[in-house]
């Protein structure tokens, strides 16, 4: 028997990612996602809001770098979330991580952040989605394993609709593109 649930955020699990931006005067901005996905091979598309100060920061510097947010880091990752840009002028300071420029487009790596994506504006869709042309991605190497990220290393936190919680993301549970094919007839 189905029970009716009252939220429509029924998608589990939904990323955790850091938007980090550059603020006009050089400081860094960095947002808590979770309404991002891959929208190519090499684009990413965010749902996020004109009134975010992120949204604002990308249109004028047109890049932006998108990072998976780990275990390690639920605490600044949910801080990136829960306080905005438009009323702490440099909250990133507070979180007491380091950033790097990136040296493909006008934003800041976090260090700390196990995945970088980084991006260029490639599009606005309907004025919420922001389009981003991927054109690097770096790993820290304490998640890799045999020039691969892995996914047990990674400890990627997902946010959970239901409960407002973040979970990590792990335990392999079958071969994508390869165990389907034992209901092949």
């Amino acid at each position: 028997m189905r029970k009716q649930i009252k939220t429509t955020e029924a998608i589990f699990p939904m990323p955790v990612l850091m938007i980090a931006t550059y603020n006009d005067d050089g400081t860094i901005n960095v947002m808590n996602a979770a309404w991002g996905t891959m929208l190519e091979r090499d684009q990413v598309i965010l749902n996020l809001t004109e009134s975010h100060k992120t949204v604002k920061n990308i249109r004028k510097r047109r890049a932006f770098t998108v990072s998976i947010a780990d275990a390690n880091h639920v605490k600044e990752a949910d801080y990136f979330g829960v306080v905005s840009g438009n009323n702490i002028a440099n909250k990133f300071a507070n979180s007491n991580l380091s950033a790097t420029k990136s040296e493909n487009v006008d934003a800041p790596i976090i260090n700390e952040f196990p995945i970088c994506m980084e991006c260029s504006l490639l599009d606005e869709e309907s004025n919420w989605g922001i389009v981003g042309k991927v054109v690097n991605v770096t790993a820290l190497e304490s998640v890799m394993k045999d020039d691969k990220v892995d996914i047990d290393l990674l400890e990627a936190i997902a946010f959970d609709p239901y409960t407002h919680g973040y979970y990590k993301v792990g335990q392999r549970v079958g071969n994508a593109f390869k165990d389907g094919l034992e209901l092949k007839k």
